[in-house]
């Protein structure tokens, strides 16, 4: 498998597995997610497209390679979103006014406001090692999507 192959599967493996884990937490472990995990999840979602397209383009390697860069750079972007939530859990940072989330949709809004729990971007619902879900995001993301960098630019090594 040359780097860039490796780098095309981890572009995908790895936001698809934080969106997993993300959406795990929410559905199977309860976890509600505040407006700030919210915005983390969309650039894992465009990584995802991204990788995809870069498969698609897998007969044309320069062209894939630049969807590959693009998904790398999409995680780190969640992952940037994710040292700031940390940030703001830490109170290192100042979080909005507005981080609350307010789902449902019964059609009776005071009721579906009443119904949701409010969930604060600046209080940590999980950790683990002491570092928070958007502290593992940044780290995996921004990790991840530095490897995925180096794997896709590396030049193939010349067989003798």
């Amino acid at each position: 498998m040359t780097s860039l192959q490796q780098a095309r599967a981890l572009a995908l493996l790895v936001p698809s597995a934080l969106l997993a884990g993300a959406y795990g937490s929410q559905y199977l472990g309860g976890l509600h997610p505040c407006e700030m995990c919210y915005w983390q999840r969309w650039p894992h979602f465009a990584a995802i497209g991204f990788a995809l397209i870069s498969f698609a383009m897998a007969g044309s390697p320069d062209r894939g390679r630049s969807f590959v860069w693009l998904a790398a750079l999409a995680s780190m972007v969640s992952g940037g979103i994710g040292v700031y939530h940390a940030g703001v859990e830490l109170k290192i940072f100042e979080g909005l006014t507005q981080c609350s989330t307010l789902g449902g949709g019964s059609g009776d809004i005071l009721a579906d406001i009443m119904a949701q729990p409010l969930i604060r971007c600046d209080e940590v619902q999980w950790s683990f090692l002491g570092i928070s879900m958007a502290g593992w995001n940044a780290i995996v993301s921004i990790g991840f999507g530095l490897l995925i960098l180096w794997l896709s630019l590396r030049r193939p090594r010349l067989r003798t």
